[in-house]
């Protein structure tokens, strides 16, 4: 048996009414609403049931086991940041690195991606380049 199907001629697309369409929606609207019941009904019960005892000892700032002395402020050299500054950039050139892998390995799109990651990989070059003149690799 062969299915037949007809096309109604000046029949426009079934119209989507404005009550189903915000019906189907009050599924994630129910799904915020729990989340933020369940998140404020924790916090709530967390702030009832602990014990609030404050000493000295506890508003003290702690840190590795050494008191506080002196300010709150310390110096902190400069070349840390910027050590930790290349080390973004080269991770952020780790998780580009994976995805090209994958797509580059797909049929039809080897001289395209390899020349993009080629520009991309000099853009970083550049950017290395840049931080090695300035001296910022020397560890001193």
């Amino acid at each position: 048996m062969a299915a037949e199907h007809t096309v109604a001629v000046g029949h426009s697309a079934p119209t989507v009414s404005v009550a189903s369409y915000f019906q189907s929606y009050s599924v994630v609207g129910l799904l915020a609403v729990v989340g933020v019941l369940f998140v404020a009904v924790a916090f709530g019960a967390g702030r009832l049931l602990r014990p609030v005892v404050p000493t000295p000892e506890k508003l003290l700032t702690y840190e590795c086991g050494v008191d506080p002395v002196g300010e709150g402020w310390a110096h902190t050299q400069v070349r840390y940041y910027v050590y930790a500054f290349l080390y973004v950039i080269f991770a952020v050139d780790s998780i580009f690195l994976f995805p090209w892998a994958t797509v580059f390995a797909a049929p039809g799109y080897g001289a395209t991606t390899l020349a993009e990651m080629f520009i991309f990989l000099g853009f970083l070059a550049v950017g290395l380049l840049y931080a090695y003149k300035k001296g910022v690799l020397e560890w001193t």
